[in-house]
C-alpha cells in the first residue's frame, strides 16, 4: 500500500510547528520569570532585550593595590598548579 508522502511531511510539519509554539511559550514563561528574579522591567520589547544583552558594559578601572592583589593570588595559584617548582628547579643545566 503507497504512502502519501505529502500528507506525512504535511503532518510532521503541523506537529512540529504545534511544538516549536509550545518550546516558545516555555521559554517566554522562563524569561519572564527571570526578569521578575532579576527585577528588570518587562517593559522593554524583543528586539530591545536582544540588543541589551549583546550589549557590551563598560569596564571599571581595576586600582594599583587590586591588579597587585589579584596578580599574587594568581603567582600561588600557578605556584600551586605547577607543584611549586621555582625556577631554579625547572632551570636544567
Amino acid at each position: 500500500m503507497p504512502v502519501d508522502v505529502t500528507s506525512t511531511l504535511r503532518d510532521a510539519l503541523s506537529n512540529l510547528t504545534a511544538e516549536k509554539r509550545r518550546i516558545e511559550r516555555q521559554a517566554a514563561a522562563i524569561e519572564e520569570a527571570l526578569r521578575a528574579v532579576n527585577g528588570t522591567s518587562s517593559g522593554q520589547s524583543r528586539s530591545g532585550r536582544a540588543m541589551a544583552r549583546h550589549a557590551k558594559s563598560p569596564r571599571r578601572p581595576m586600582s594599583a593595590a587590586t591588579r597587585k592583589a589579584v596578580s599574587a593570588g594568581m603567582k600561588a595559584y600557578w605556584a600551586k598548579r605547577k607543584g611549586g617548582a621555582s625556577k631554579e628547579k625547572r632551570k636544567k643545566v
